[in-house]
């Protein structure tokens, strides 16, 4: 069925491809496409839809993933091998999650559940076909070339990914240590993805009490509970149609995980006090700097919302695997600076960038912004010397410290850890929750490791000031 204007318009219409054996779902996809102002080609096999694709070029592809010859899947797999630039969403039956994941594996944009809703693929087919040519590519590399620096392999390789993740719709995993640019990964895979233009929502799950999380994330109804005085958004709602980031998700309660997996299945929320759900066009990327397999061994996360979250994982490397980057990224950490208090940029003598070679940077990059930014405060001229940088001198290779005869294990590492503590509670101006992040560690965790310490609390950070 092909659409019948008789005006002309002002570009050419997208072509769509639908594949599907049940003559009543293909009939239904056309005439929603068909409605949208599109050209649309249907046919009933993927042995059809091979011959279709080498005549004609598509800009969007729908295909039921069990068909009379063979598995969608299959026609996924073609298409990525022979027509990258065209997405492909595969039309999944409810029950069937582990085909879904298979497909987003594969190299499909999305999925869509049987039996179809007509908002849920109106949603997909707008974000599918406002994706950008191939031959933009370029273009959105140089983007992230200018936020995500260094040329080491690691750097390169996780700026690969991020394009590549980009093109899709896939639930991505961004597994890493503290401070190595999470976040910053995230955000390029929806600026550089079909959802650009609307909503990036970032969340920090382990600074949710866990009494307020289902209201947080879902939203709640007027008179829901106490205080409830008004309909209220949650987290969902507030990205609806662009990207929710849950930072630190191995910080949710298993409660919780069992809802966010429903949501994240069925794509449909009920606010706190409602009666009904509603359909909502979320892409979920995921990060923790813990290792999920070992928690879902462990009994503490979900194995199948592990399954659910991890589709493709993104692994953002430690800039000690990246040490060639330092003097680039310290860099342009330093003109940031300059620029921030309205001044030249200072420079790192040859002997700081030797030093700062050596470290090991358990902090990453949130540790390397904070020693220039202390060093920038101590230095009386705008070159930094190894004096400024206030770094131990490095170890000796292949040695570690280790407790005294006269002193007891469980003493000495209440050491170690008060000693660390104290060290990142300096670093970040005593703001817990920076501390927290740089430590690895969550909010609730570094409290009540400083009760136990008895690490009394100093200057607040302005983010604590609002906790407490």
């Amino acid at each position: 069925m092909r659409r019948t204007d008789r005006a002309a318009p002002e570009r050419a219409a997208a072509h769509v491809l639908v594949v599907d054996d049940e003559p009543d779902i293909r009939e239904l996809l056309e005439l929603t496409l068909v409605r949208m102002g599109l050209d649309v080609a249907a046919v009933g096999t993927i042995a059809e839809a091979k011959e279709r694709l080498k005549s004609d070029r598509y800009h969007l592809c729908l295909t039921d993933m069990r068909l009379a010859d063979g598995e969608g899947l299959e026609l996924v797999r073609h298409i990525a091998a022979h027509a990258a630039e065209v997405p492909v969403a595969v039309i999944t039956a409810f029950g069937s999650a582990e085909n879904a994941v298979a497909a987003l594996k594969a190299g499909a944009f999305d999925y869509v559940s049987k039996p179809v809703g007509l908002e849920q693929l109106r949603a997909l087919v707008r974000a599918a076909l406002s994706l950008p040519e191939r031959g933009e590519a370029p273009a959105r590399d140089k983007r992230l070339l200018g936020r995500l620096l260094g040329e080491s392999a690691p750097l390169v390789h996780a700026r690969e990914m991020i394009v590549k993740l980009a093109r899709t719709q896939a639930p991505v995993y961004i597994s890493g240590e503290s401070g190595t640019g999470k976040e910053l990964a995230a955000r390029l895979i929806h600026e550089n993805g079909a959802r650009r233009e609307r909503a990036f929502v970032p969340v920090n799950c382990g600074a949710i009490p866990e009494n307020l999380m289902e209201s947080e994330f879902f939203g709640y109804k007027k008179g829901a509970f106490t205080g409830a005085q008004e309909d209220r958004d949650g987290f969902f709602q507030a990205a609806n149609g662009g990207t929710l980031f849950l930072d630190e998700v191995a910080d949710l309660p298993l409660p919780m995980q069992v809802k966010l997996l429903r949501a994240i299945q069925e794509k449909r929320v009920r606010k706190v006090g409602a009666t009904q759900e509603e359909p909502l066009d979320v892409r979920i990327i995921c990060a923790t700097h813990q290792k999920l397999a070992e928690l879902v061994t462990a009994g503490r996360f979900r194995q199948d919302l592990f399954y659910r979250i991890n589709v493709i994982e993104l692994a953002m490397p430690p800039l000690r695997e990246c040490r060639e980057d330092i003097p680039l990224v310290a860099g342009a950490i330093l003109e940031r600076l300059a620029s921030q208090a309205g001044a030249l940029p200072a420079r790192l003598t040859g002997a700081a960038l030797e030093r700062l070679a050596q470290h090991d940077f358990p902090g990453n990059i949130r540790e390397l912004e904070n020693i220039l930014e202390r060093a920038l405060a101590l230095t009386s001229s705008h070159e930094i010397g190894l004096d400024d940088l206030r770094l131990a001198s490095p170890a000796a290779p292949g040695t570690t410290p280790t407790p005294s005869g006269s002193e007891a294990l469980p003493d000495y590492l209440d050491a170690i850890e008060r000693k660390a503590i104290l060290e990142a509670l300096a670093k970040t101006g005593f703001n817990r929750t920076a501390a927290a992040k740089l430590l690895g560690i969550t909010f609730r965790q570094l409290r009540y490791r400083m009760q136990r310490l008895d690490i009394r609390e100093g200057k607040l950070g302005d983010e604590d000031e609002a906790r407490s």
